[in-house]
């Protein structure tokens, strides 16, 4: 039965804000009807059984989905991706930020616009300094290696149209940037400004370490800029060394002594320098392409528990709604396996 908008989330550590996501969700009422996909990318908590325990009792129909371990938060998008049916597809994470009542709103403006990805932007980003940061730079990274509109902020929080997802999912890659695969199916691009709230449980899972990986990945899977850069920096190099060499010879046709010790290592560090750069630019593409030929898997998935019959198990049931505790929450359950 078609469906008109599916929600992907990935869940990383969502053990406490999933079940009360889940629950907004459910009650929303879109054109065309939603499904839900919970895409458990490896958590180390226990978010699996508590995802599980929700499937058992969704009101809307919901897709549970678990990697057999963490591949990160864009390979995990494109494992949802790939479950999901509807005309449009709104990703959006599982902590809570991107508040649900938005998500109408969202799949509103790029149904009835006719875009095929339409991203959110904040006035406001309830994020650490660092972390916002980090977002400005990537942004700004993007804007310099991806044909994208100058400005226009890349959200996790986006709305994608069948036909963007549909060939988004054929890269089948081990390094997914699905931004930048977007910015390749398509320009039919916009932007609505919505509300972003603080997190409701924990901390960011986005480290340091994995910001650095995902720039890595925007950098070398988008654009031989890179590449280029190294060049003119190894052509700027050998056109310094060119000018220095001059300069001695001149210095030593003039009856001067050329420059001794200092600047011979300052010259010969620089040179090293940017050697050694151009050599990891060059070594970083190598092993991706290489990790890429090897098979390295996108994300392997270790089980599929597809949408049950909602309007059958309520007429198991009665038609009562499962209990709760936690004035409305849902408390973690734990599943025999």
């Amino acid at each position: 039965m078609p469906t008109g908008l599916s929600i992907v989330v990935p869940v990383y550590n969502g053990a406490a804000t999933v079940g009360s996501l889940v629950d907004a969700l459910s009650a929303l009422r879109p054109e065309g009807g939603l499904e839900i996909v919970l895409v458990n990318d490896g958590s180390p908590d226990n978010s699996g059984e508590v995802c599980r325990a929700i499937a058992a009792t969704a009101t809307a129909p919901l897709t549970y989905v678990e990697h057999a371990r963490n591949f990160g938060e864009h390979n995990a998008v494109m494992t949802g991706l790939r479950q999901a049916r509807g005309d449009y597809v709104i990703t959006m994470d599982d902590d809570l930020q991107n508040p649900p009542e938005e998500v109408v709103r969202l799949y509103d403006h790029a149904r009835l616009g006719g875009f095929d990805v339409v991203y959110t932007r904040y006035a406001v980003k309830e994020h650490e300094g660092w972390r916002n940061l980090g977002s400005r730079f990537a942004n700004w990274v993007a804007d310099q290696l991806m044909d994208k509109p100058k400005g226009l902020y890349l959200s996790s929080f986006r709305c994608m149209s069948a036909l963007a997802v549909r060939e988004v999912v054929k890269y089948s890659g081990p390094y997914p940037y699905v931004d930048g695969l977007l910015m390749q199916v398509t320009q039919r691009l916009d932007s609505i400004e919505v509300k972003h709230f603080a997190r409701a449980e924990g901390r960011s899972n986005y480290t340091l370490k994995r910001l650095v990986r995902l720039w890595m990945n925007l950098a070398t899977n988008f654009s031989v800029l890179p590449l280029r850069l190294a060049v003119i920096a190894g052509a700027a190099m050998g056109a310094l060394g060119l000018l220095a060499a001059l300069y001695v010879v001149i210095e030593g046709l003039s009856g001067h002594t050329p420059s001794g010790w200092a600047s011979l290592m300052t010259v010969t560090l620089l040179i090293a320098g940017v050697q050694f750069l151009i050599l990891g630019v060059l070594g970083e593409y190598v092993g991706r392409a290489f990790m890429s030929a090897n098979g390295k898997p996108q994300g392997v998935v270790r089980e599929v528990l597809p949408p049950r019959d909602v309007a059958l198990r309520d007429a198991k049931s009665g038609g009562e709604t499962p209990p709760r505790d936690d004035g409305g929450q849902r408390s973690p359950v734990r599943v025999a396996s």
